[in-house]
């Protein structure tokens, strides 16, 4: 296995399952040190004693990453480290395939908090300590539904396209300090996440008119490969890209 992450410090947020839980245990094979946050305090847990039992160094916070104090705790655990050098904003939530008619406050405010939030509080408070460093990476999880209008219902597309934008601000403000900034964006993933509960039934019956020419799901170790080339030397002239990983759903 490659150890291009021995010794760096990273960040993974949603850590506790699925494509995060992925992702830390990719990184942690190629030597990373790892803080891993997640709101699942238990299943977080889980996964900290599974990665220090293959003998990972982690810190694991259990948080809200729509919390302005948990976030800064976050990247407490960096400083614990002595450091910072790759940033994985993967914490996310689905709104359930919902309509904008149908969109309530609550909805819409819970998934911007998490999915455009959470990224943009870890990415301000990061953003310092690499610039110190002159070095850095951060790797936002976004989705096909930030590069179209038909794979998520409005909050979690109008969210994924925000967080593809702020990748590519981030690329341009901050490429001549030596920090890239990228983005991966999934298709259909095997993982618990979901539509988030119920789906709408406005949006499910508009959705399955996409799902006819949908390839097999991805197990989240295939997205977190994408994650980790982001993340490492070796994507070192990638910089504000959004990589589709989605098997050519989204070419159809």
């Amino acid at each position: 296995m490659s150890t291009r992450y021995q010794g760096k410090v990273v960040i993974v947020t949603g850590a506790a399952s699925g494509i995060g839980r992925a992702v830390a245990t990719r990184l942690a094979s190629e030597g990373a040190r790892l803080v891993i946050a997640d709101l699942t305090a238990d299943k977080l847990e889980e996964a900290a004693a599974e990665l220090r039992a293959g003998g990972a160094e982690v810190r694991a916070v259990a948080g809200d990453v729509s919390l302005e104090a948990d976030v800064a705790r976050i990247l407490d655990g960096a400083r614990e480290l002595g450091r910072l050098d790759v940033l994985i904003n993967n914490a996310g939530v689905m709104d359930k395939l919902t309509p904008l008619h149908e969109v309530t406050d609550e909805l819409w405010q819970k998934v911007m908090a998490v999915n455009i939030g959470g990224a943009f509080a870890l990415c301000r408070r990061a953003l310092p300590l690499m610039m110190e460093a002159k070095a850095g990476a951060i790797v936002n999880v976004a989705s096909v539904a930030g590069l179209n209008g038909g794979r998520g219902g409005a909050a979690y597309t109008a969210s994924k396209h925000a967080l593809i934008g702020l990748t590519r601000s981030m690329a341009w403000y901050y490429g001549p300090h030596g920090i890239r900034a990228n983005a991966v964006c999934p298709g259909a993933v095997d993982t618990p996440l979901g539509p988030g509960g119920m789906p709408s039934m406005a949006g499910i019956k508009r959705m399955q008119q996409q799902l006819g020419g949908l390839p097999r799901s991805a197990k989240p170790e295939e997205i977190a490969a994408a994650v980790a080339f982001l993340g490492s030397d070796d994507a070192s002239y990638v910089n504000g890209a959004a990589l589709v990983v989605d098997a050519g759903w989204s070419s159809f």
